[in-house]
C-alpha cells in the first residue's frame, strides 16, 4: 500500500531521533544545576577565597633585623611634573627604601585608587625583626596603618620612626604586576619618587617628606619606577 501523499510529501511515522536522548540529558542536567546552584556557587566563592588567600598567605621570617638601613631619600633630578591618569603629578624628592612588608591592604572604590589600589606598611630597622614583630598587632584600613602592642619592645618614636604607611603608584603596568606579587613579610626593594598628586576636580594627595611625623598627611605616596622581592 503506498503512503500518503499531502502537498508533494510524503508522510510516515518516526521513533526517537538520535538527538531526542541528548535533549533529554540536557535537561536533566539543568535540572540538576538549579537544584544545587547555592551549592555550587557557595564552593565556587570558597574555593576564589582559598586561591587568594593562598597568593597573599604571609612569608615567615628569621628572627633579627632584616632590613638595617634607613629609606634613602634626596632632592628631585627634576621637579618638572608630568600628567598620569588624567591627573598631575609633581616630584617632592627621589625615594629608596629596603624594608619588610608588614600588611598590604587593596583599595578599590576610594578616590586615591584611580592612582593606587595598594598600600604598603613597610618596617625597617627594629621593625624588621621577627622578635619585634611577634609583639605587635598591625592593622590597615581606610588609607592607614594601625598598630597596638600590650607590652612595648620599642617606644612610641622608635616604631613611628622606623615604619610607614605607603601608598604605591605604579609608573608602569611591569611594576604593576611586581607590587600585586608581593606578600606580607617579604623584604622589598622599592625606588621612585615621593610625589603629589592633583586631580582636575580639584583632589590633592601629598605625600610626607619625613619619617617621624604621625597622623593626617604622614603617609608617603611613592611613584614606584622599580620594585623587587629580596625574599625569592
Amino acid at each position: 500500500m503506498a503512503p500518503e501523499v499531502a502537498a508533494g510529501h510524503f508522510w510516515r511515522e518516526e521513533g526517537p531521533g538520535p538527538l531526542s536522548g541528548y535533549a533529554g540529558w540536557m535537561d536533566d542536567f539543568r535540572d540538576w544545576i538549579r537544584e544545587r546552584w547555592g551549592l555550587l556557587t557557595a564552593g565556587l566563592v570558597a574555593l576564589l577565597m582559598g586561591f587568594w588567600w593562598w597568593q597573599g598567605r604571609p612569608v615567615h621570617q628569621s628572627a633579627g633585623i632584616l632590613a638595617p638601613g634607613d629609606p634613602v631619600q634626596a632632592a628631585p633630578e627634576s621637579r618638572a611634573p608630568w600628567t598620569f591618569r588624567n591627573h598631575r603629578i609633581t616630584p617632592l624628592a627621589h625615594f629608596e627604601i629596603r624594608a619588610r612588608v608588614l600588611s598590604i591592604e587593596r583599595y578599590r572604590f576610594d578616590r586615591a585608587s584611580e592612582l593606587s589600589s595598594l598600600d604598603f606598611a613597610l618596617g625597617w630597622g627594629p621593625m624588621s625583626d621577627s622578635r619585634i614583630l611577634e609583639a605587635f598587632s598591625i592593622q590597615q584600613r581606610d588609607r592607614w596603618y594601625f598598630w597596638s602592642a600590650a607590652r612595648m619592645p620599642l617606644s612610641e618614636s622608635e616604631v613611628i620612626s622606623h615604619s610607614a604607611n605607603m601608598h604605591m603608584i605604579p609608573a608602569t603596568e611591569a611594576v604593576a604586576n611586581r607590587l600585586r606579587s608581593v606578600r606580607p613579610g617579604e623584604i622589598v626593594e622599592l625606588r621612585g619618587q615621593l610625589v603629589r598628586a592633583d586631580g582636575k576636580d580639584g583632589w590633592h594627595w601629598a605625600s610626607s617628606v619625613s619619617r617621624a611625623d604621625t597622623g593626617d598627611g604622614s603617609c608617603e605616596v611613592v611613584w614606584v619606577e622599580s620594585a623587587r622581592s629580596l625574599s625569592r
